[in-house]
């Protein structure tokens, strides 16, 4: 678990002149809510939040934010993220207070360990179908990520989130048989490329058909 401490000032101006002032002193505007109290508008430095993403844990991190000129610190994780659509810039950051002693809800990516026998040995291609895991559990033990081994795969094989291994305490939420992850083999991924290339030919002849 993160220990990373951020301290934030809290944001009493609003509006577009406020936020390019926070910009031009190299702050983004930010959220902090939860816990049944009210939301908290902060100013936090983008460069602090991205140390933070580029952690193991990322944006599960567990960290405290400290309000500046007091000593009170919150544990909060992130809990969204805004950036400009054409920079990738951060552009203001949604916090969530959590309680160590209360269970919460995150998404946390899956890595595929190995290499499938069916792409290996068979020709087969890798389908991976769903690269986060949604689980419920008690903010100390968020996983950076679950790894699933797919080296025993072979084509026609899948591997369902019921399947996997999540550990003491961690409760996966979402739909346990949707497959995270299958092999198959190249006739039928050629079959449907050639099924999802003729589909337009087909409305265009159904169309000049129409016009008949």
């Amino acid at each position: 678990m993160s220990q990373e401490v951020l301290i934030v000032p809290k944001r009493e101006s609003f509006g577009k002149a406020a936020v390019r002032d926070l910009k031009k002193s190299g702050m983004i505007p930010a959220v902090v809510y939860g816990l049944t109290e009210p939301p908290v508008a902060i100013a936090i430095s983008p460069k602090a939040v991205a140390r933070v993403l580029a952690s193991d844990s990322g944006m599960n991190s567990v960290m405290f934010l400290q309000r500046e000129g007091t000593d009170i610190k919150r544990h909060v994780i992130i809990k969204d993220l805004q950036r400009d659509p054409i920079t990738a810039r951060l552009r203001h950051v949604d916090f969530m207070r959590v309680d160590m002693t209360i269970k919460v809800r995150v998404k946390v990516p899956v890595r595929l360990v190995g290499t499938a026998i069916g792409v290996k040995a068979m020709g087969g291609i890798l389908d991976f179908s769903h690269r986060e895991i949604e689980l419920e559990c008690l903010p100390s033990i968020i996983p950076a990520h679950i790894d699933v081994d797919i080296s025993g795969l072979n084509v026609g094989d899948s591997i369902r989130f019921e399947q996997l291994s999540l550990g003491a305490n961690i409760v996966f939420t979402g739909d346990a048989h949707q497959v995270v992850c299958s092999v198959k083999g190249k006739a039928a991924e050629e079959e449907v490329a050639a099924t999802a290339a003729a589909e337009p030919e087909v409305a265009k002849k159904g169309k000049k058909e129409d016009k008949k």
